[in-house]
């Protein structure tokens, strides 16, 4: 970092020279006086290295105690070491009163929920996926007696793996997929409501009725291997009422055209 003032320049760096004195840096080997502004900057710069260091190993702890027995002063050790004189003042303490300077490790703070109300959490956040962190809070409450904040609601589900999400609106759409559906467009757009009444509309799910494709076993008679699964069809298409199977046909053109003005992306319908 560079300092400016009275038409003068100065660069602050890390020392280690005993020989400076407070309110100068070293400059090409010659002392020069920090200007107010940039002495405050300087202690500002060293407080955030300060506050960025969060625990010392203990390699670090020896070294302090170390150049502390051997007559280095607190200060000193902290404008070297980038650390609190605080936090040498108490290792310096600790060591003195029992001789050791470890770092005592804790179980932090206790949590507030259980891991049943956890469970129960995950559970209601699964069957209604719409509730807020607020709900689901006052959910627990009623049921357990547990009041708890919804930033505690958002880490419980985080730890599973449930965050909240803007729910997708419609399948997203790559190149490929806008270019092969301006494609498929542009072939059936001329196409006849005759010619669309041939055509057997599905929404796309999967039917296997040839090979399995999971390894799921079921008890079954035999003989009664496909029984099940025709009847559930042939139910299903009888259940659809024929001015819906009617608008399906007659709207294709009008979905051929939407498609194609937009390229290919995508449409209302």
């Amino acid at each position: 970092m560079q300092i400016t003032g009275n038409h003068q320049m100065a660069r602050i760096v890390r020392h280690n020279d005993e020989s400076v004195r407070e309110g100068y840096i070293r400059n090409g080997g010659k002392e020069v006086k920090l200007f107010t502004s940039a002495l405050k900057a300087f202690q500002c710069n060293n407080r955030i290295v300060m506050a960025q260091r969060k625990h010392l190993d203990d390699f670090l702890r020896g070294r302090i105690i170390g150049r502390l027995e051997c007559g280095r002063t607190q200060l000193e050790l902290s404008e070297e070491l980038g650390i609190a004189q605080s936090v040498i003042s108490r290792l310096w303490q600790r060591f003195q009163d029992d001789g050791n300077v470890s770092r005592c490790y804790s179980t932090g703070r206790p949590r507030v929920t259980t891991p049943n109300e956890d469970r129960y959490l995950a559970v209601t956040a699964k069957r209604n996926r719409r509730s807020t962190a607020s709900d689901l809070s006052l959910q627990l409450s009623s049921a357990t007696d547990t009041t708890v904040s919804r930033q505690t609601v958002y880490r419980c589900l985080g730890h599973i793996g449930l965050y909240a999400r803007r729910p997708v609106r419609c399948v997203p759409l790559t190149a490929t997929h806008c270019r092969l559906r301006l494609a498929w467009s542009r072939e059936h757009a001329l196409w006849t409501p005759q010619q669309w009444s041939c055509v057997m509309f599905s929404d796309e799910s999967r039917f296997s009725l040839q090979s399995a494709s999971r390894r799921t076993f079921i008890w079954r008679a035999p003989g009664t291997r496909y029984h099940q699964l025709r009847r559930a069809l042939l139910d299903e298409w009888c259940n659809i009422p024929q001015d819906q199977i009617d608008n399906l046909i007659f709207s294709m053109p009008r979905r051929c055209k939407v498609c194609s003005a937009s390229s290919g992306r995508h449409t209302s319908y």
